[in-house]
């Protein structure tokens, strides 16, 4: 039960956390999806759509082992 309470944890962390700049900046799509937002924002879209990538890069990793 611990095992999946860290999972669910890491999980809802995971989407949730920067949920505020998918919301606020809009689009995962790279081609002027920032343009005219404030440093800060552009790299926490950056972190953000990243961290999205890495974890379909996991899924067909873990679905290719299987």
């Amino acid at each position: 039960m611990a095992k999946f309470l860290d999972r669910f944890a890491a999980w809802f962390h995971e989407t949730f956390n920067d949920m505020w700049f998918r919301t606020l900046i809009g689009p995962a799509q790279t081609k002027g999806a920032v343009q005219g937002c404030d440093e800060f924002a552009r790299e926490g879209w950056k972190a953000d759509l990243e961290r999205r990538k890495r974890f379909t890069r996991e899924q067909r990793a873990r679905k290719r082992a299987s």
